[in-house]
């Protein structure tokens, strides 16, 4: 039976991270020859080329891709087991701003897990929109930022994983037999309202807005009660609420992008780094 090496794993994801063996090895305390040669070793244990070279760039290859995602999560978890049995001398405050669809699925899972771990750490958590969380005062009042959006454009976004936008109804009460679509949505602004309607104007689909609440639960309680329809992103669906099949009456919403976004400033800081990969491991 072959173990992944967590030195090799360390490795291959920074170099992942920073496209560069010479940055990797910066980063973590080796030559650039002795991160080449972890890697080596790496590809030698999983049998399979893990990077491509196009041009100037270095990128991942199919089988790289699939292991990065492998990779992440087993150091976090590795990290997460060695802390539980030492005593953290990590400290200090994050502030980290939140989409509020996440606030109910995600958050108690990251909260409770993170505050066992590293009990001197605080975490301030701020839910609203990712379009205000994304502005620069948004931005300059929060440490990391869990966002959703259309593809990570920011220099200081990154992809964590793309999700499926679906359509979302009451599991007991059916408000669909009437002709014009009635929507449950955020305020304006809110990327699941663009999609929704969007989606529904090019199939050329009447609809209406029937309600409007800038938080989750509400939304929740005005589908229960059968008022009308919604789009969420497929993991934070509660398990309350219904998905409906994709028909021609409900288009094809796509994918959103979920991302998270710190200052490159920021990225140094442990506390920051720690609750970064346990958000990339909930995720994932």
């Amino acid at each position: 039976m072959k173990n992944l090496s967590m030195d090799l794993l360390r490795a291959f994801v920074s170099v992942a991270q920073l496209g560069s063996f010479t940055k990797a090895g910066e980063l973590i305390g080796r030559s650039q020859p002795a991160v080449t040669l972890k890697i080596k070793r790496l590809e030698e244990l999983v049998d399979e080329s893990l990077f491509t070279r196009a041009a100037k760039s270095l990128e991942l290859s199919e089988a790289g891709e699939s292991l990065y995602e492998y990779a992440t999560q087993i150091l976090a978890l590795n990290d997460l087991a060695i802390s539980q049995f030492s005593k953290s001398a990590v400290a200090g405050k994050i502030r980290l701003g939140i989409p509020s669809e996440f606030a109910t699925t995600l958050l108690p899972k990251i909260v409770s897990r993170f505050a066992n771990a590293y009990p001197n750490v605080t975490l301030e958590v701020n839910c609203e929109l990712s379009k205000h969380l994304l502005t620069k005062a948004g931005k300059a009042k929060h440490d990391l930022i869990l966002a959703l959006g259309d593809q990570s454009s920011d220099k200081n976004s990154d992809l964590i994983k793309n999700d499926d936008l679906v359509w979302v109804a009451s599991s007991t009460k059916n408000p669909l037999k009437v002709e014009v679509m009635p929507l449950i949505v955020a305020a304006e602004g809110c990327i699941y309202r663009r999609r929704a309607i969007q989606r529904l104007d090019q199939s050329e689909l009447p609809w209406q807005i029937v309600y409007t609440n800038p938080d989750l639960t509400g939304i929740q309680y005005a589908i229960q009660e059968g008022l009308g329809v919604t789009v969420l992103a497929k993991s934070t669906v509660p398990s309350n609420l219904q998905i409906l099949a994709q028909s021609p009456r409900f288009p094809d919403l796509g994918k959103v992008g979920i991302n998270l976004v710190c200052d490159a400033s920021k990225r140094g800081d442990q506390a920051i780094k720690l609750l970064i990969g346990f958000l990339k491991t909930s995720l994932a």
